[in-house]
């Protein structure tokens, strides 16, 4: 739209000598007309958006199924967590937590706290750094005792809505915690899902980020979800789980979230086998999962 603005000028008329010069100042000139093409504004895009593509979550199950030989009792599970849809195979099925009850037990203290219920100092949050990011037993021990370990777990199941998790028969035994797949995809779920704290939520995701690939008893956790080769250029963090179960059982866990959408969590006791070939396996499962997946 083009705005023309007419100027209207008074003048004063005074009586002069007749051989006197005129010394009133000419006309101004009329401005020249302004013949620029101006384009009309795009009309608005009434098109719909459209909903992104569904993602199969189940595509990779079953490779992921067949990559398990016979020797390893496997639980694996998939949550979109942008949509809450969930898959697995043998995602119900009950396994011994190893560390992965320091991920439950942090929740619970890290929501204790954020409801006034208890007070952390900056030495507990240093054993919540090492548990998560180190999964150091040592400090799980302290935290394990300090803060109602047991209780702890019994609290984030119902919260969480972990139907298959419990404590573990022997209250000293924080490994022998029992999880399940489903129950470990629904924790990331509520952690990233606006239940806890903005800054609960970050120390959580930072300390499982911060991940080192040799853990405090010297183990390397890079496997699973955290081993680049079966996890391909995806961006993840995750808590392990490793444990060794008489006569001649290798628990391998691996539980995170993948390209800040896919919460995934493989369980597996693997018998008879060595710890190289159980992460070998875990690797291949891993893989086998994630390959159908959109990258995002």
């Amino acid at each position: 739209m083009i705005a023309l603005m007419v100027a209207i000028t008074s003048s004063a008329f005074l009586a002069q000598d007749s051989d006197s010069p005129d010394t009133s100042p000419p006309p101004a000139a009329a401005a020249a007309p302004d013949t620029r093409g101006y384009a009309a504004p795009p009309a608005a895009d009434t098109t719909p958006a459209q909903p992104a593509p569904r993602v199969d979550l189940g595509t990779g199950l079953a490779a992921a199924e067949e990559s398990a030989s016979d020797s390893v009792d496997l639980g694996v599970a998939i949550m979109d967590l942008q949509t809450g849809e969930l898959v697995g195979r043998g995602g119900e099925k009950p396994f011994y937590s190893a560390s992965l009850s320091k991920l439950l037990l942090v929740v619970d203290m890290l929501d204790r706290r954020a409801a006034g219920e208890l007070g952390l100092s900056d030495e507990d949050l240093d054993l919540v750094e090492r548990a998560l990011s180190y999964s150091d037993d040592s400090a799980m021990d302290v935290m394990w005792t300090r803060f109602d370990g047991m209780g702890a777990v019994d609290r984030v199941a119902q919260r969480v809505g972990m139907t298959g998790t419990h404590p573990p028969d022997d209250p000293s035994q924080w490994g022998e915690v029992v999880v399940t797949a489903d129950d470990m995809v629904r924790l990331y779920q509520y952690v990233l899902g606006g239940k806890m704290t903005e800054a609960d939520r970050d120390l959580v995701v930072d300390a499982l980020t911060d991940a080192r690939q040799e853990a405090a008893d010297g183990f390397d956790q890079f496997f699973g979800l955290l081993d680049g080769a079966a996890r391909g250029s995806r961006a993840a963090y995750a808590k392990q789980g490793w444990m060794y179960y008489q006569p001649n059982d290798v628990y391998l866990h691996s539980s995170g979230v993948v390209d800040g959408r896919y919460a995934v969590a493989v369980l597996t006791v693997q018998s008879g086998v060595s710890t190289d070939d159980a992460k070998s396996r875990v690797a291949a499962i891993v893989s086998a999962a994630l390959t159908p997946l959109p990258a995002t």
